[in-house]
């Protein structure tokens, strides 16, 4: 562990049991039930009203209701390095948020208008705050985290040129936040790998004990500072380097390790009716939204972009 605040001891909603709670629709009804981690029904999900079925077979809801998202824009190593060819893209994080409409659950439709050319996948893992927070420090930070999940930060990179500050329709269109399918506490995430897959080959790649700027302690003490954190919040903890571009048909996946596997497909939608009229501003193709959408290819492992070219093919095929 290289970031800010090492921690000394590992923090209880780090330690075991593990507990993976997920929100399931049942019968068109939405039901939270506890995954079995042990024993003949291990794997299955136990319903809170007791009723135990296939966890692979159902749909899920996402595991959490934000009444806001905040996203670190660079916590990893090799995303600042990347993009800032530095391994530590500021003094100190700086954040953007998303809508709660973005939220969408695991195996979803992750929309792409036709006017919009670069939509990046970015592997997260993201921190699902328990209790009201607020002016507390690193050490009492951890005592605010209900859990953990695997994320999807999707960005529909051609707003990247006028909404770069806010990122509000980079980062917040519908479905652009793939989560789930559980919340997990009881696992030391500092131990685990991230990995995201296009169409089931790896693209990013990174040990988080590892690559962490900033963890989640750090970034709840230096929100909380001057924003109340409430139950249910969501604090998306950045993506590594080898952020690129996907189209439609394609499936993309983001694995913790530990702590489960978000997915979902790009599905093609019409650009918005408004927009042929003239309203706002146009998804562009500039030097800017390239030099985001595309990336640095010369600073990445050559083993990702060789996946994704696979995965492209693959996709053709």
């Amino acid at each position: 562990m290289n970031f800010e605040f090492p921690i000394s001891d590992v923090p209880s909603v780090m330690r075991g049991p593990r507990v993976e709670r997920r929100r399931a629709l049942v019968g068109g009804s939405a039901f939270w039930g506890t995954l079995i981690e042990g024993g003949p029904d291990a794997g299955r999900l136990q319903l809170d009203d007791g009723r135990v079925l296939d966890a692979q077979a159902l749909n899920y809801l996402p595991p959490v209701n934000p009444s806001k998202i905040i996203a670190v824009h660079i916590s990893y190593s090799s995303r600042s390095y990347e993009t800032r060819q530095k391994n530590k893209p500021t003094e100190s994080p700086t954040y953007f948020t998303k809508p709660p409409t973005s939220l969408n659950g695991h195996r979803g439709q992750i929309l792409k208008p036709a006017d919009c050319q670069y939509l990046n996948y970015e592997g997260e893992y993201g921190v699902v705050i328990g209790k009201t927070c607020r002016n507390v420090t690193p050490d009492e930070a951890w005592g605010y985290i209900e859990g953990f999940c695997p994320a999807l930060d999707m960005g529909l990179q051609n707003f990247r040129d006028t909404d770069q500050g806010s990122m509000l329709r980079v980062k917040g269109a519908d479905t652009l936040l793939p989560i789930g399918p559980g919340l997990v506490r009881g696992v030391n995430l500092f131990e685990q790998t991230l990995r995201t897959y296009v169409n089931g080959l790896v693209v990013q790649e990174a040990h988080i004990g590892e690559e962490t700027i900033w963890g989640p302690h750090y970034v709840i003490a230096d929100l909380a500072r001057h924003i109340t954190l409430v139950a249910g919040d969501v604090i998306l903890m950045g993506t590594p380097c080898h952020s690129r571009s996907v189209d439609p048909g394609d499936f993309v996946e983001c694995e913790i390790t530990g702590i489960g596997r978000v997915a979902g497909t790009v599905v093609e939608i019409a650009a918005p009716r408004a927009s042929a009229l003239g309203v706002g501003h146009q998804p562009t193709d500039t030097a800017e939204v390239r030099r985001v959408a595309l990336g640095f290819d010369e600073r990445v492992p050559d083993r990702f972009k060789q996946n994704l070219a696979e995965a492209r093919k693959s996709k053709k095929g």
